[in-house]
């Protein structure tokens, strides 16, 4: 199972590489993304971290949000299931 995080705040010139080492810091990550805009391709400023245990996703909540990385504060939390039904 996977333990994901939703990271928001990140500087629009990060790339994944970097988001992934700097929250190693908590554990061993098994993915780092950040979201970007389909047409133009530049960062959206969040992204998603995975671990693969929850102790590591519990330190990272613990004590990387409001961390600051590159002159911004990171916003980080449990990420939330994504609702397929759009309709709502």
């Amino acid at each position: 199972m996977d333990y994901t995080l939703f990271v928001g705040n990140i500087p629009y010139s990060t790339t994944e590489e970097e988001l992934k080492a700097f929250f190693e810091q908590a554990g061993t990550v098994s993915e780092a993304k950040i979201i970007r805009d389909r047409d133009t391709g530049r960062s959206k400023g969040f992204g998603f971290v995975t671990y693969a245990d929850e102790e590591a996703l519990n330190e990272a909540m613990k004590s990387l949000n409001n961390a600051d990385f590159n002159g911004r504060k990171l916003h980080v939390d449990r990420a939330r299931a994504r609702n397929k039904d759009l309709s709502q």
